[in-house]
């Protein structure tokens, strides 16, 4: 009877979210009290930033053998990853930059830290910044990029050393399996520090920081919609895949994403509709696994939202320059970050110190996650499944009937080794 009545982790943010919602409007005196709970969750979440992305990258490019295998299919695949996800870092900054959902929005830092405005800074100097010259020492300051860039070179020299890189790929697999249980330990606390932080803002500043977050939600939505209509329909009709029949086919699978907020969960179905489409398995099994390590479109369209909106929240101007170096970041801190408990939050807690955003909205934030995330992972998957469709045209393999069973026999092997391992 208890397990069958369980709150989901995502249930209990809520209640916890409301919880705070009640005292910071009965009590406002009381609720600022509640701050130190809010500060050791986003203590606790700062912990995991920088192991985790610098396991979860390594895995991911140094421990995907399947690119340097079969060559031609992968360069084109990340050249298309790219292209999309730059395509949705652009949606969502030039987005948040017209609507501004965090205009008029005024959250009080974290004890202890100075807010100061963004400093002008020159394209030399951001791209200095760009490059590390101590890890440990990028590491220790939780600066991202400066992480980001060193993990991309060092994953390129373990590529290059050959099977003498297994040691190391194990290693940092074993640590991301590690970090991820770690993260779950963290999000266990989740509900409470949301709801001291939503306790502490609506005390100090009122009802109305509500009203910005859920015009952030809309903004998010909005530009999903966009991102759909503006990109991934022109592309489907550059590369002629049929639109209808292709979201006919991806619409269980996105339903299965949105309901569950679970790339992982929409998977197995996701395989099935492409090869259903027309798609020879071979490039199913090879395509969608990577694309859930390098193709996070609706992550990618989100993370800056919500950087951009801590800047307005604060006042802050980031400057087109500040702004294009943040999209780099994100664009590289997540690539690997599909497996990750709250990805996007994980990711925000080393975005935003690196261009002197301060870190009290991410329990805000983590509120309203549950709501953006099923959008976010819907949008995923359809972009894996549109990047699977693509790739296969791309290459010139006949796609429908015919194509089905293509190298069935090589595409069955290969795609038990991706459901092994998923």
């Amino acid at each position: 009877m208890s397990k069958r009545f369980r709150l989901s982790q995502t249930q209990m943010i809520f209640i916890g979210m409301a919880v705070g919602l009640v005292i910071g409007i009965l009590y406002p005196s009381f609720s600022q009290y509640l701050d130190p709970l809010s500060a050791i969750f986003i203590r606790l979440v700062k912990s995991i930033v920088v192991p985790i992305i610098f396991a979860t990258l390594v895995v991911g490019i140094a421990g995907h053998g399947d690119i340097k295998s079969v060559g031609r299919m992968g360069l084109k695949s990340i050249i298309y990853f790219e292209v999309l996800t730059t395509f949705a870092l652009a949606l969502g900054l030039v987005s948040v930059n017209l609507i501004r959902p965090g205009a008029g929005v005024s959250i009080a830092p974290e004890a202890g830290t100075a807010v100061t405005a963004a400093r002008q800074q020159s394209v030399g100097e951001i791209a200095e910044h760009i490059f590390p010259q101590n890890f440990f020492d990028a590491a220790a300051r939780g600066d991202i990029l400066e992480v980001v860039v060193f993990t991309v070179l060092f994953s390129i020299a373990l590529i290059m050393i050959g099977d003498r890189k297994k040691p190391i790929v194990d290693l940092c697999e074993a640590l991301a399996e590690t970090m991820f249980k770690y993260t779950a330990i963290v999000m266990h606390y989740a509900p409470i520090g949301v709801g001291a932080a939503i306790a502490v803002v609506v005390g100090s500043k009122g009802i109305n920081m509500l009203v910005h977050l859920f015009e952030l939600i809309a903004c998010f939505y909005v530009s999903a919609a966009a991102f759909i209509c503006l990109v991934m329909v022109p592309v489907m009709l550059i590369f002629k895949v049929p639109v209808a029949r292709f979201f006919s086919a991806v619409k269980e699978p996105a339903v299965i994403a949105f309901s569950t907020t679970s790339s992982e969960a929409a998977l197995p179905k996701a395989m099935q509709a492409l090869e259903d489409f027309g798609v020879p398995r071979r490039v199913v099994a090879f395509v969608i696994p990577t694309g859930y390590s390098f193709n996070l479109d609706g992550t990618t369209l989100y993370i800056p939202l919500a950087a951009v909106f801590v800047a307005q929240a604060f006042g802050i101007d980031l400057t087109i320059p500040q702004q294009f170096a943040m999209g780099l970041t994100i664009m590289l801190a997540s690539k690997g970050c599909a497996g990750i408990p709250r990805a996007s939050i994980v990711i925000l807690a080393g975005i935003l110190p690196s261009f002197g955003l301060p870190l009290s909205a991410l329990a805000v934030l983590l509120a309203i996650d549950s709501l953006i995330d099923m959008g976010r992972t819907a949008v995923n998957v359809i972009g894996n499944c549109l990047a699977t469709v693509i790739v296969a045209k791309w290459e010139g393999v006949p796609i429908g009937p015919e194509g089905d069973r293509v190298e069935e026999s090589a595409g069955g092997r290969v795609a038990g080794r991706a459901a092994a391992a998923e």
